[in-house]
């Protein structure tokens, strides 16, 4: 079962504890062990150090020929191997091991025959005071660790849910509302400190105000350029329509034509960018609003019905979508072009060279060229932008065995 995590919790919290706790854990187990160290070299010292003075207690009694002390004896038993070999060998050692199921601190030196003068000494008090200290420094350290970490925790938590917030408008602005702003209260306040968030939010904003600014001033100039053609090409318009008949006359309309369409186009794409158009709702069947545009278009486009189905859409705006997709094909691809539906999506696809790169990867971009291309116009800027009004999604893509394929899905389908 995979942990779900909070939304604030992503990888760079989860980093941050992993690296606190990390930290925290070595910090402790490097204290604990100069605590442990320091306090067992101190207690063992005392011990052998009572261990050697009754050793020479013992020994200036044997030399004597008094008795010996209690738990003195010459090899006694229990006595460790490795120190009664060192006594045996002339030298004075000490050495800590088990004795009748206690631990016992021994002390050994040389006496007559190569024989071991040997003290044991109870160590059982000092080995509960070492126990129970690496159990206090276990415990404290535990302790401390869980605190730190809660503490780091909370800490990273904030500074990443401010970095979610950042990113989250950010996502709003690159899907078309620049009116989110981050608004991080540090970067209204001069006298609270400013971090590194409160950087990046005040750079967004700033950028998407800039950003706004500047995409009003286009829309603007878009709009008053299209409004101030209108008037002269009506005039221009009328004044082609009395030219004498004639190929200069069939030239003229013609170019006034095209320029009134791009003039259309033009105040359509105006106003899509204002984001204000509205929807005229009904239900309409797919497949014969499919053969309808292509009849309208009178071009040679073969329609597919794969699964008919019926959607609640505008349906001006969805036959300006897929009419802009067949003039596109017809104009920029190569026949034969065929429109598919297929319940809630329609396909249309042409056998030409197929999309630019750039249109793939980025979508349409008005009146761009590459590679001497003859560039797609406005037909796709604003199919995008009436799918987008509709609330469906227009897919651009190239099939595998050549050919441009634009998809178009509905939202909403009643599959029949």
């Amino acid at each position: 079962m995979r942990l779900v995590l909070p939304r604030w919790a992503g990888p760079l919290a989860v980093k941050a504890a992993a690296f606190i706790t990390v930290m925290c854990c070595a910090l402790a187990a490097l204290l604990g062990v100069l605590v442990h160290v320091s306090v067992t070299n101190q207690t063992v010292g005392q011990a052998r150090r009572l261990a050697l003075s009754k050793l020479a207690d013992a020994t200036q009694a044997y030399e004597a020929g008094d008795a010996l002390l209690p738990n003195a004896g010459v090899n006694p038993p229990g006595l460790p191997t490795a120190l009664r070999t060192l006594a045996a060998a002339g030298e004075r050692g000490t050495m800590v091991s088990s004795y009748d199921g206690h631990p016992t601190m021994w002390a050994a030196g040389p006496a007559a025959g190569h024989r071991a003068l040997a003290v044991a000494v109870d160590y059982s008090q000092q080995a509960r005071t070492i126990a129970g200290l690496d159990n206090s420094i276990l415990w404290s350290s535990v302790l401390a660790i869980g605190a730190t970490v809660l503490v780091g925790v909370f800490a990273v938590s904030r500074v990443t849910r401010r970095l979610h917030g950042t990113a989250r408008v950010a996502r709003r602005i690159t899907a078309g509302d620049l009116d989110a702003r981050v608004d991080d209260p540090r970067t209204k306040d001069a006298s609270r400190p400013q971090d590194e968030v409160a950087a990046v939010a005040a750079a967004l904003d700033t950028m998407a105000s800039s950003l706004q600014s500047k995409l009003l001033s286009e829309q603007r100039f878009t709009a008053d350029v299209a409004h101030e053609l209108r008037t002269p090409l009506t005039g221009l318009h009328a004044a082609a329509e009395l030219l004498p008949p004639g190929r200069p006359t069939e030239l003229v309309r013609d170019r006034v034509a095209a320029l009134r369409t791009l003039t259309e186009d033009l105040l359509e794409i105006s106003r899509l960018d204002t984001g204000r158009e509205r929807l005229e709702v009904d239900t309409e069947e797919l497949g014969a609003l499919a053969r309808r545009v292509v009849r309208a278009s009178g071009t040679d486009t073969e329609v597919r019905v794969l699964a008919d189905a019926r959607v609640e859409t505008d349906r001006r705006r969805l036959e300006r979508v897929l009419g802009n997709l067949v003039a596109n094909a017809h104009k920029h691809g190569a026949p034969p072009v065929v429109v598919t539906v297929n319940g809630a999506m329609v396909t249309v696809r042409d056998h030409g060279s197929g999309y630019p790169e750039y249109l793939v990867a980025h979508g349409p971009q008005r009146f761009r060229t590459e590679g001497g291309a003859t560039g797609h116009g406005l037909g796709l800027t604003i199919a995008l932008g009436q799918a987008e009004v509709l609330g469906a999604r227009l897919i651009f893509a190239n099939a595998v065995d050549g050919g441009a394929v634009a998809t178009l899905v509905l939202p909403g389908a009643e599959g029949r």
